[in-house]
């Protein structure tokens, strides 16, 4: 029986990633990574970001195999700018519990309800319900997104704390929001965030607009994971409490090694972000799965809200 000794974990780790370079060669695989994927995800991959900034490089890239380390919408976005390509989620089951809060059928019904508005879809959804928006957005975006419209009443799926932190900021708009939620930012709350800012009184906090807004009202800085990792390398302060998916404080030592993060909550993982390992990247790509198709049907609306959004965003 094996035992999970390190030196057997270092050399199976050796081997996979051996096994995945090779395979990328002899396939021309681009390797993507979502800023809340494993260290060692993160690590392998070619390009790492945020969703709006995976969806760019996929876009613009020459390879014609995207091995897509998120989650399921990510990976459809992809497909959907690139039909040309073969898009790969190495786990078929990564999902997203907060994409799943939202549903063409309830969406058709508020669009019924409000017939001068705009729908403004956050990238955290499905291909059927972007096809079913006039614009997509994301955490890094959706300020800029909301402006560029006309429209003056904004139906906002399906994150009700961005849309939220969005309506705040931009007080000329009447924002819907939808009863919808990431279930990982919804599990920090205000008390997490004082007690530990009493532990460590010299650290910022930095949140993601998923969180509460009682957590929000706590922060130094909010923004994307983007936008974090770009605030924290421009700062002069030492420490830092991350208000995100922990997955993100691997880019964060990388890119700041003179500096110190905590964390608010142990709770801070995202169980679908973390199902993409070593292992599966390899099976994915000797296998060629899962592959990601759209019904063109859907991939056209859902394509022309998402172009839209990489229009309004330069």
């Amino acid at each position: 029986m094996l035992k999970n000794k390190p030196e057997f974990d270092a050399k199976y780790k050796e081997h996979l990633i051996r096994k995945i370079l090779d395979l990328k060669r002899k396939t021309n695989a681009l390797i993507v990574a979502h800023n809340y994927q494993r260290d060692e995800v993160q690590e392998l991959a070619d390009i790492t970001g945020d969703s709006y900034a995976l969806a760019c490089e996929v876009k613009k890239a020459v390879e014609q195999t995207i091995v897509f380390c998120g989650v399921k919408f990510m990976a459809e976005s992809a497909h959907i700018l690139s039909p040309e390509k073969t898009i790969l989620l190495p786990v078929e089951e990564a999902g997203c519990p907060l994409a799943d809060m939202v549903t063409v059928e309830k969406l058709r019904e508020q669009k019924a309800k409000y017939p001068d508005a705009a729908v403004v879809c956050y990238v955290n959804s499905p291909a059927m319900v972007k096809a079913e928006s006039d614009i997509c957005c994301t955490s890094s975006n959706a300020i800029k997104i909301i402006n560029f419209l006309k429209e003056k009443q904004i139906i906002f799926v399906p994150d009700k704390n961005l849309g939220r932190y969005v309506a705040e900021r931009v007080p000329g708009k009447e924002i819907i929001l939808w009863d919808g939620y990431c279930t990982v930012h919804m599990r920090l709350t205000k008390e997490e965030v004082i007690k530990t800012k009493k532990l460590y009184p010299e650290a910022e906090f930095i949140a993601h607009p998923e969180c509460r807004e009682e957590v929000l009202s706590q922060a130094d800085y909010i923004g994307s994971t983007a936008g974090m990792l770009k605030y924290v390398l421009g700062s002069e302060k030492k420490q830092f409490i991350v208000g995100t998916e922990i997955g993100i404080i691997y880019r964060l030592k990388r890119d700041n090694p003179e500096k110190t993060f905590f964390v608010p909550t142990e709770q801070f993982i995202c169980a679908n972000m973390k199902l993409t390992t070593l292992g599966w990247i390899a099976r994915s790509l000797e296998k060629m799965v899962y592959k990601i198709e759209v019904p063109e049907n859907v991939a056209r609306g859902a394509r022309k809200a998402l172009e839209r959004m990489l229009e309004a965003s330069k």
